[in-house]
């Protein structure tokens, strides 16, 4: 399970804490407010939280703020940094996930310019990007050749993930299904669960 952070909120720590502890794997520090000082405590503090439960912390977009904190990687969607420039910042051994959305071509670009993962999404209505292109099932199996690991994102479920992974999802990356969850420990161990524990 890969848990993206869904902004600005005074739980942070707690929820994330919740949902490492409920068998995420990946960690993605989303925050698009222009608040730089508190986004860079908080990647301070999630940073620290990761290392304690070894999961991998993932900054959205920020390719600076990776840096500064020591961050595992990034995401980088449409508008942001390439991968080249993004490796040079942060280094060969960096994670730099690349959103491909409903694309097949884009994704081939990716693994090819070094990605490390590929994100296909939405698959199903997402209440984070409700007007996301609609990408379908068959992605995840035409981008096995890739030789990357996929994510599957957008509006997924505990109810309804298991197609995405029998289609191939490596990863599938959740936010509202988790952090907007009562109890997000719980949540997150329904996702961790769909995968063989190791």
């Amino acid at each position: 399970m890969y848990a993206i952070t869904d902004g600005p909120r005074p739980d942070l720590l707690d929820v994330v804490a919740q949902a490492l502890a409920g068998g995420a794997r990946l960690l993605q520090y989303r925050d698009k407010s222009a608040d730089e000082a508190r986004r860079h405590a908080e990647a301070v503090a999630l940073r620290q939280l990761c290392t304690t439960h070894a999961v991998l912390l993932i900054i959205n977009d920020d390719v600076a703020l990776a840096q500064v904190v020591a961050a595992d990687g990034v995401h980088l969607g449409r508008d942001d940094d390439d991968i080249a420039a993004a490796r040079a910042v942060l280094g060969e051994d960096a994670i730099i996930g690349v959103s491909c959305y409903d694309s097949l071509t884009r994704a081939q670009i990716a693994a090819r310019s070094g990605a490390s993962y590929i994100a296909f999404g939405a698959f199903f209505a997402s209440p984070t990007k409700p007007l996301a292109p609609h990408a379908p099932l068959d992605l995840l199996r035409q981008s096995a050749a890739l030789g990357v690991p996929r994510v599957a994102i957008g509006g997924i479920t505990p109810d309804n993930a298991a197609s995405l992974v029998e289609a191939g999802a490596d990863y599938l990356a959740v936010i509202s299904a988790v952090f907007g969850a009562t109890d997000v420990r719980a949540a997150a161990r329904r996702f961790a669960h769909l995968y063989p524990q190791d």
